[in-house]
């Protein structure tokens, strides 16, 4: 007897104890976003027993962050921050052969002890360090600086920065195309690789005179330049023909350093080729690469070149996903790589004995995986809708999947988010499209919510399993209200013909798939109050929602961020002239009805829905005229519609005081018009 009440007593209390937690547990806010630490980059030591990385944590009092340093065991155990100055430390390696950590301090590379302690400056370069690699030995490191290309010294920089800061004239003169990229005006420097040699205290510019950047402005990656095992040659990204606007073709070159021979061609695509890497035993050399010209979506293959014999192979050609980061094994047998697939950013295994491509590890969202010396363990970074990214590890067998870091557990702890679910609707042509649902905090399937129906940018993109700082389905959620976000025609992720299907039509099949997901919804989960449905959406998402606004009364209201709105105009604005004469199969006097008939300006007389519209000044991709003409033609047409407009943002919003006006403006709009 006494047994029974002794357990009844301390089921009792957990059950308590429960519902106590669940109660002190509260919905996101805009504070909570900006207090979690983001982290970056990060890198293990050679014995794989230490980890250091970077973490950037946010002010609303400066409205800026600042990037600090880490370290912590790989086991997870005597987490410690190393760095923490006032000035931004990023970027942080073991330096080879040493004890010593190595990162970036106000544009200059710098070491410390794996304490943190006897901080010392290395690179000492007016121009200043933008990336850095070391060589296998520490004995050099490639970077990357901006100058000017007719310069052959620092002193030639130093003086062409002085001319143009104390000229009172500061008008251009432009004679390419390439004249803005992305949020900036492109000036006349060039990001070029240089060599630095620690033993002889020299600088070389390896790009010396060249007029475009290495690595590229765009179509990219993170890993576009690396040394050869033995530090004597290294290989290198680079686009002959960016400035002409039209040209992703992005080439991989090799150079040798210790002699004075033009870099080599490998890449043989006028596609996209970037992030070559050498094989560890130095036999070969890998890169990434897309087939066709002109597209930036195309899919990405990992190709293999044969040093010995100049052949080349494609390793992925039968699998319908694209690779993104990947990384060699220490042997040389094997390729880790990443790639989407559906909602989730999945780590797979390539055999190079046999070929074969296994899914590795498939939950949530990977990135930067990095293998230990015996090749026993991978490190990664891992993301998902409840967690931005922490460090976790997994043994190389696939097994023993583990949490290293915990940076923000203490404010995640206190929140109550509720993770992905998906559903599947028949979309245009009978094909499947899946959606991401994510409840409302404190949840009950008894009640009705309001939703909110979410639109991702690209159009070749996809919403995931991630923790999304700007398009944060939690943030959405927060209020009350159901999120659904489709990955219609063009997402990522479901094979390359999914993908490719949404070029040369905009507002066709994927307009489609998204309206039949929107009523999937509303007829399936009895939670959702079809009487309170709103939609958002930027980029594309935003060119989708002025779509929407022309073609359906089917929202209570609507959110434009960034959103192309003249096909015409846009043309004329934007920057990378390469994505609107593929997405529209030329350009506006060769394709004039595709421009038209895609173009949401054509059919917003149409618009009774409310409109919210958000741009920034400094947004070059998709030009802030594109909002001006859509808020002046709802103003002429009545429709009940704001301008959220900022002169110190870009396509994103980035600063924490502007993001929490954003989100304030945004979620008071759906309230205004919520039933």
């Amino acid at each position: 007897m006494y047994n029974r009440f002794k357990y009844f007593v301390i089921s009792l209390l957990i059950i308590l104890t429960s519902q106590i937690i669940i109660a002190q547990k509260r919905a996101i806010t805009i504070d909570d976003l900006w207090a979690l630490k983001r982290i970056s980059t990060f890198d293990i030591n050679s014995d794989g027993s230490k980890i250091v990385f970077a973490a950037t944590s946010f002010s609303f009092e400066t409205n800026k962050g600042n990037s600090d340093i880490y370290l912590v065991n790989s086991d997870g155990s005597e987490l410690k921050a190393i760095l923490t100055s006032e000035k931004s430390e990023s970027s942080p390696r073991f330096v080879p052969n040493s004890n010593l950590i190595s990162f970036i301090k106000n544009g200059q590379i710098w070491t410390c002890n794996i304490d943190g302690s006897n901080e010392k400056q290395i690179t000492n370069i007016y121009s200043g360090v933008n990336d850095y690699k070391w060589s296998n030995d520490g004995n050099r490191i490639l970077f990357t600086s901006s100058v000017y290309p007719d310069c052959k010294t620092q002193e030639c920089n130093e003086s062409k920065d002085k001319e143009a800061e104390s000229s009172k004239v500061k008008a251009k003169i432009f004679e390419q195309l390439m004249y803005r990229h992305w949020n900036d005006w492109r000036g006349d420097k060039r990001s070029h690789l240089f060599m630095y040699d620690l033993k002889t205290n020299s600088y070389k510019d390896l790009n010396e005179g060249l007029t475009e950047d290495v690595p590229p402005l765009a179509l990219g990656s993170s890993n576009d330049f690396n040394f050869s095992p033995d530090g004597n040659e290294i290989v290198y990204t680079l686009n002959p023909e960016f400035s002409t606007a039209i040209s992703t073709n992005n080439e991989i070159y090799l150079l040798k350093l210790d002699d004075k021979s033009s870099p080599k061609l490998l890449s043989e695509s006028k596609g996209v080729d970037c992030q070559p890497i050498f094989s560890p035993d130095g036999k070969y050399i890998s890169w990434t690469s897309m087939k066709r010209a002109g597209f930036e979506a195309d899919k990405k293959d990992l190709i293999l070149y044969d040093r010995k014999t100049g052949k080349t192979k494609n390793l992925t050609e039968t699998l319908d996903r694209s690779v993104e980061d990947y990384i060699w094994s220490n042997d040389s047998k094997f390729i880790y790589f990443i790639a989407q697939n559906e909602i989730n950013t999945s780590i797979y295994k390539l055999d190079l004995v046999t070929g074969k491509i296994s899914l590795f590890h498939n939950e949530n969202y990977n990135a930067q995986i990095k293998l230990s010396n015996d090749g026993k363990i991978l490190f990664f970074l891992k993301q998902k809708a409840t967690m931005p990214y922490e460090i976790f590890s997994i043994n190389s067998n696939g097994s023993n999947l583990k949490q290293i870091t915990s940076i923000n557990s203490d404010i995640l702890s206190k929140l109550e988010m509720n993770p992905v679910e998906t559903f599947w609707s028949v979309g245009a042509n009978g094909d499947k499209v899946q959606s991401i649902l994510v409840k409302p905090p404190f949840f009950d399937p008894s009640k009705k919510y309001p939703m909110i129906f979410l639109i991702h940018g690209g159009p070749q993109g996809a919403w995931e399993d991630n923790f999304h700082f700007r398009w944060n389905y939690q943030m959405f959620a927060s209020e009350g209200y159901v999120v659904v976000a489709p990955n219609p025609r063009g997402s990522t992720g479901y094979g390359q013909k999914f993908t490719d299907e949404i070029s040369g039509d905009w507002g066709g099949k994927v307009y489609e798939d998204l309206m039949n997901a929107y009523d999937y919804a509303i007829n399936n989960f009895s939670f959702i109050d079809k009487n309170n449905t709103f939609a958002a959406g930027a980029s594309y998402g935003g060119y989708m929602i002025n779509w929407i606004a022309g073609h359906t009364d089917r929202f209570n209201a609507l959110v434009s961020h960034a959103g192309v709105f003249n096909l015409e105009s846009m043309y004329g604005t934007t920057e990378e002239l390469w994505f609107p004469e593929w997405e529209f199969t030329g350009t506006p006097w060769e394709k004039r009805e595709v421009y038209h008939k895609w173009s949401p300006h054509r059919y917003i007389h149409n618009c009774k829905t409310p409109v919210l519209i958000v741009h920034g000044a400094y947004d070059f991709r998709v030009s802030e005229e594109q909002a001006f003409q859509l808020f002046t033609s709802l103003k002429r047409l009545g429709v009940d519609t704001k301008f959220l407009y900022f002169p110190d943002e870009t396509h994103f919003v980035a600063k924490p005081l502007n993001s929490k006006l954003w989100w304030a403006t945004v979620l008071d709009w759906f309230r205004k018009y919520r039933k």
